[in-house]
């Protein structure tokens, strides 16, 4: 398999969603990235999430996270572990909005010379200003997302 190289951009798309048995409250997520190659190893790039819920009886919920990241990746074969981390912002109805950071780590299998399968999992803390990231650290979220990506 061909690695990326600086240079090199990538795409990722991915998504999920849950309903109950009767449909009456379900919830749908995706996510899509963008990214440059610095070198071999290391990318950086914009994530973005949206995040859609409706209950019934309720108003239709939307929800967004906008983050830029960094991830150094690990190997040279077709399967390579990344680590990294991003920080951005949250917003959208019901939620707070506000700043949203933290770490990040993952896998990429590549299937073909520029196409490869992602799964990531990012944990993230929400803060208004920096006295708030230090005292919100330890009151933060998991986020998992498994898609596909592509090299150009």
């Amino acid at each position: 398999m061909a690695a990326p190289s600086a240079g090199d951009n990538e795409i990722t798309l991915s998504g999920a969603g849950a309903s109950d048995k009767d449909f009456d409250n379900n919830g749908i997520s995706f996510q899509g990235s963008w990214g440059q190659y610095l070198s071999d190893s290391s990318l950086w790039g914009i994530r973005q999430s949206l995040g859609i819920s409706d209950s019934e009886g309720e108003s239709t919920d939307f929800t967004g996270s906008t983050r830029a990241f960094y991830d150094y990746h690990f190997g040279s074969g077709a399967l390579k572990p990344f680590i990294g981390a991003s920080v951005g912002g949250i917003y959208g109805d019901g939620v707070d909005d506000s700043f949203t950071a933290g770490p990040e780590l993952g896998l990429k299998y590549w299937v073909k010379d520029d196409v490869f399968i992602t799964g990531m999992m990012e944990y993230q803390f929400l803060f208004k200003n920096s006295d708030g990231a230090s005292d919100n650290y330890d009151d933060g979220a998991i986020f998992y997302s498994v898609g596909v990506g592509f090299n150009y």
